[in-house]
């Protein structure tokens, strides 16, 4: 049994999905709950390098250092992900008697986290404000939604599979292989579907 839908967790395009936005995408999901879900698509590299968008972060973004489709809502938006390493920095200009809570919310401002090691970035902040070392990060145009019990709807119906992300997904330096590679390391059926032909009728 696939777990169940949550932040942080990977949406697999079962190949009978053939819509154009997600035919073989890997999603990672920044939000799931009664309201919805939200993610943005991992293996859809555009040919707009980063640099020309946020020059400011372009040499913390991972290779290839190019903006990801990360879906067809809002395709003007960017969002940013990344690989925190470490613990935030606890000096630093004004920290000085705050409380703990305090120092954390400033610590924090600018980095949202998703799961242990992996958060949003705030794009409009100069990188060297957010006290948070990076492995690496991906920026995403766009991103995929969808409405309230409308993801469940399409898991239930074979459309996606479920499965746990890891950093090396997030940030792979080969987003062409992308979907084989983690239906490979899932073993079992879902490995043999990493085999299936991009046109059946080849097979």
């Amino acid at each position: 049994m696939s777990p169940p839908p949550e932040r942080g967790r990977l949406l697999v395009a079962a190949p009978v999905l053939t819509d154009p936005n997600f035919f073989r995408a890997v999603v990672l999901l920044l939000a799931c709950d009664e309201d919805g879900a939200l993610g943005v698509v991992l293996n859809q590299p555009s040919e707009t390098p980063v640099a020309e968008v946020v020059p400011n972060w372009s040499l913390r973004a991972s290779p290839p250092s190019v903006l990801f489709v990360g879906g067809p809502v809002q395709p003007n938006a960017a969002i940013c992900v990344g690989h925190r390493v470490g613990e935030p920095s606890r000096s630093g200009p004004g920290s000085l008697g705050r409380s703990p809570e305090e120092e954390g919310e400033e610590l924090c401002s600018g980095y949202s986290p998703l799961t242990e090691t992996l958060g949003t970035l705030d794009l409009q902040r100069d990188p060297d404000e957010i006290p948070i070392e990076l492995a690496g990060l991906r920026v995403f145009k766009g991103y995929s939604g969808w409405g309230p019990g409308q993801l469940e709807e399409e898991i239930e119906e074979g459309a996606w599979f479920v499965v746990e992300g890891r950093p090396e997904h997030i940030l792979t330096p080969d987003p062409d292989g992308l979907w084989q590679a983690v239906l490979r390391q899932q073993g079992g059926w879902l490995a043999a579907l990493a085999r299936h032909p991009v046109d059946p009728s080849l097979n």
